[in-house]
Formats: structure tokens, C-alpha cells, sequence
């Protein structure tokens, strides 16, 4: 049978109000413990995981730079970006895996090994198109600030004013970067039987009763190197007090210990070394071309010739190749462009002179992945001093995976190459960060470009800086660069 349902009684007004303000708290309150209104539509970036994972590398072994100039190219469009590379003027093949060996052939010994190389190379290059970087690049509407034909630029030295570094780190905490810690630092001096600074000298750190180092370093010029514990060594091996030290030259060796908390540098005599008669100079540009970076080429392109000759008439006449990687972004054009070293220096100003300014789009580029190709991918040669100047104006691109910059650094530093970051117009805290930590981890400079007013970059040359530093001194950007060459190399003995 069906009956009617009792009939329902009407909530009062007063009863209702109270509910819907009830739940209205329980909504808001989660709301209102999260910031408050509107949510954060994306998590903040959350800080990486510290990889200590000893970097893989291949000692400095290339014994000259006299070759035909040559081209590499990881294209940034496609499937092609994910890393097979063009190669122009030379037999195209695929990049071994890069690991740190006692000798490794020079890429000269495979030509002379193969007496049909050199007719393999030319007819390669014949099969390929001009180059494209001979052609006008499209320019991507962006503002361009007015040329000057000055550009000046500061410098300081994070090693030299360390406490203040450290400071500067403190102010910056929370920045989305590679962060490894460096507060723990240690000078190694290497000097032979005579008391005469050692350079490119092998180290390597150890711990008690393991063979495999915990890290790799080179002397620089002076005979010195900067250790920091803490950047290398894993949670495991973190309380380790005492560190042993190897270092060798030729065929000479000696140990030492690091007793970490001690005041002293750590030296290390050898026994007689050998000097050059000629200093070796390795020299790079790792050059960001991506479109907003049009003015600071032009200005490059324009010094190079007078900054190459002040260079070539440094005191012992050095004996300098050049080297350059341009990079870009993926979807652009290519990822990286790499001309290995050569010392002709017409070449090389005829590589530079094609670079164009052109794509990028998001402010990170693909730095992580010149940073790499620098430190792996050129002939470096053995007993040189290794410069690498960077100028850019974006941070790296930290999402793409592959390489890190700060597991590149550590190569570096074990290949002996410094890194000089010049910090153009638009960088960023997070770039101006991680320009700072390459430079200081290696024992380079932070350089970065100044105008009449800090804020307009359009304002001209000037003394004026957004960047977060104090006590710097100002010069033309070529004539700064010339000075950090020329201070490396005047510590060099010469035969």
C-alpha cells in the first residue's frame, strides 16, 4: 500500500545561518593556514638533492691545437635534441663515455694512426650544406637597447673577500639552485724541490685505506687549489677528521694530510719538475646566443682582435688556442655549437663573427649543457692554463635533467679549468647565484656589466650595478678580461 511520508518540519531561519557559517569556517580554515586567498596555484620549487656522485672525466691530454677548424652541433629541434650531433669538416662519430684515466690518446694520434682520415674528413665535408651561421639569423622581437661602443664591467674576487661570500650566500638562502656547501675551505699549495709554485699538478683526496679519491683537483698557476669538504664528501664519510692528500707531477709524487679545522694551508713539496719553455694557454668563450643577448656579441665580436693581441703579447709570447661554444634553448635552432680549439686565430674570429643573437624565449637556457660540452667535449691540451669565459645573461634551465652545473664544476676544477662568469644586463638572483658558485668553486671571477644608472641598461657605460656586491672596481669588459688573463699567466714559470 502506498502511504504519503510524514511531512517534513521547516528548519528556522536562525538554525540554518548557523550551519552554513559553520561550514564556511571548516572551508576557510585549511585556506587560511595555506596563506590565504587565492591558493598558490604551483608549489614552489623545492631544493635538490645533493648528487655525490663523483664526477666522470678525461685528464687534459691533447698535446696541440694546429688543426683545421672544426664544428659540432646538438641541433635543439626534435628528436635530434636529445643529443646526436652534426658534425661539420670532420668524420662525424659517436662521443665516447668521458672517465678519468691516467693517459689519454690525443685525438691527433687517431688522425696519424688511420693514413685514410684525412681523405674520410674531406669527403665528409663536402657532403654538408653551408654553414648556417653564415646566413643572417631571424632576429625575434624583443627590444633591443641601444649599441654603445663601450662596455664597461666589475669584477670581484669571492675567493679573495671569502667572509663576505659567505655572507652574500646567507642573504640568498632559498634561491632554487644546486646548492653545495663550501663554508669549509682549505688551501693546497704545491711547490717543487726549490720552493717554486707547481702548476697543473694532479690531486687527488682521500679517505684512510681507500684508493678511489673522494675528489680530483689541478694546481693552478700559482700552485694552488681550494678544497671543500663539505661539497664533496657524502653523508657517510661527512665526520671523516683527517683527509689524505696525493698530488703528483710527471714523475714525481708526494702525500700530505688535511687535518679539517686546521687554520694552515696544506703544502706539498715535489721533487724536481720540469718548466715549459713556453707557456700553454687553453682559451674558451662559452657564449649564451640567445636574443637578448644581440649587444653584448656585437661588443665581443668587435674587441676580440685587439683583446687576442694584448693577450699574444703577455710576457713569454703564450702559446694560445681558442675555443667556443655557443647555446641557445631547445627549440631553437641548436642546443650547442662547438668549435674546438685551434690557434688560428682568423678562423676562430671567422667562427665568432657568425654567431647571431636569435631564439631563447623562457629566461633559463640550455647552460647546463655548454657547461658540459666545455668542460668534456674540447681538446684540452696537457700543462696549460685552462680559462673559460662565460657571458650570458640567464640562469641554466634546472628541469631538464642531464647535466648539472654543479657536478661540471667539479670537473672542471678537476681538469684545472677556471671558470670567468660575465653576468650581462637581466641576470637574475638565481643567475647571478650560480654564476658566483662556478667561478668561486673553481677559483675564477664574477664579472658583470655596469651602466650610468644600475636600473637601464639602455643608460650607457657607467659604475652602476643591480647585483648584490660591494667594494668592485670598474674597467672596459675587454680590458678586463685581458687583465684576468694576463695575471694567470704572469704566475707561470718559464724555462
Amino acid at each position: 500500500m502506498f502511504t504519503n511520508p510524514r511531512p517534513r518540519r521547516a528548519v528556522p531561519a536562525v538554525v540554518m545561518t548557523m550551519l552554513l557559517a559553520a561550514c564556511a569556517a571548516a572551508f576557510d580554515e585549511p585556506l587560511a593556514h595555506a596563506g590565504g586567498w587565492p591558493p598558490l596555484w604551483q608549489d614552489a620549487p623545492q631544493p635538490t638533492q645533493t648528487d655525490f656522485t663523483q664526477p666522470n672525466f678525461e685528464a687534459p691530454s691533447a698535446a696541440h691545437c694546429h688543426r683545421p677548424p672544426s664544428t659540432r652541433e646538438v641541433p635543439g629541434r626534435g628528436s635530434e635534441m636529445q643529443g646526436r650531433a652534426e658534425h661539420h669538416g670532420v668524420q662525424a662519430e659517436a662521443a665516447p663515455m668521458l672517465r678519468r684515466r691516467d693517459a689519454a690518446p690525443a685525438a691527433e694520434a687517431k688522425s696519424a694512426a688511420s693514413p685514410a682520415a684525412g681523405a674520410v674528413a674531406a669527403d665528409s665535408a663536402s657532403r654538408f650544406a653551408p654553414d648556417p651561421w653564415s646566413q643572417p639569423q631571424p632576429t625575434p622581437p624583443i627590444a633591443q637597447r641601444p649599441a654603445h661602443e663601450t662596455v664597461t664591467a666589475g669584477m670581484v674576487d669571492d675567493n679573495a673577500d671569502f667572509g663576505e661570500y659567505l655572507r652574500y650566500r646567507e642573504r640568498k638562502a632559498g634561491l632554487p639552485v644546486r646548492e653545495r656547501d663550501i663554508s669549509e675551505r682549505y688551501l693546497l699549495e704545491v711547490t717543487d724541490a726549490h720552493g717554486h709554485p707547481v702548476h697543473d699538478a694532479e690531486v687527488a683526496v682521500q679517505r684512510a685505506g681507500v684508493a678511489q679519491p673522494l675528489m680530483w683537483a689541478r694546481t693552478d698557476t700559482a700552485g694552488r687549489v681550494w678544497l671543500h669538504p663539505r661539497a664533496f664528501l657524502s653523508p657517510s664519510a661527512a665526520n671523516e677528521r683527517t683527509l689524505g692528500v696525493a698530488v703528483r707531477k710527471g714523475g714525481t709524487q708526494a702525500r700530505a694530510m688535511l687535518l679539517r679545522g686546521q687554520s694552515s694551508a696544506v703544502q706539498v713539496r715535489l721533487g724536481s719538475v720540469g718548466v715549459a719553455a713556453r707557456p700553454r694557454l687553453d682559451l674558451v668563450f662559452l657564449v649564451d646566443a640567445t636574443g637578448s643577448m644581440g649587444d653584448e656579441i656585437a661588443k665581443l665580436k668587435t674587441s676580440m682582435r685587439a683583446m687576442s693581441q694584448q693577450i699574444a703579447q703577455l710576457p713569454g709570447q703564450p702559446d694560445i688556442c681558442y675555443g667556443l661554444v655557443a647555446y641557445r634553448d631547445r627549440g631553437d635552432a641548436f642546443l650547442t655549437r662547438t668549435h674546438d680549439f685551434t690557434d688560428d686565430l682568423g678562423s676562430f674570429q671567422q667562427q665568432l663573427a657568425r654567431v647571431q643573437a636569435a631564439g631563447g624565449g623562457d629566461t633559463p637556457e640550455a647552460l647546463n649543457e655548454a657547461l658540459h660540452e666545455v668542460v668534456h667535449g674540447l681538446s684540452w691540451r696537457a700543462d696549460a692554463a685552462r680559462m673559460v669565459v662565460l657571458v650570458a645573461d640567464a640562469p641554466p634551465h634546472l628541469d631538464y635533467g642531464g647535466p648539472q652545473y654543479d657536478i661540471d664544476m667539479q670537473a672542471a676544477l678537476a681538469k684545472g679549468i677556471k671558470l670567468f662568469a660575465v653576468g650581462a644586463s637581466g641576470l637574475d638572483p638565481v643567475g647571478e647565484y650560480i654564476y658566483r658558485q662556478i667561478a668561486q668553486y673553481t677559483a675564477g671571477r664574477f664579472v658583470f656589466l655596469t651602466y650610468r644608472e644600475a636600473s637601464d641598461p639602455g643608460s650607457g657605460p657607467g659604475t652602476q650595478t643591480l647585483h648584490d656586491v660591494n667594494q668592485y672596481s670598474v674597467q672596459t669588459l675587454d680590458r678586463l678580461i685581458v687583465r684576468l688573463v694576463g695575471e694567470e699567466m704572469a704566475r707561470l714559470r718559464r724555462g
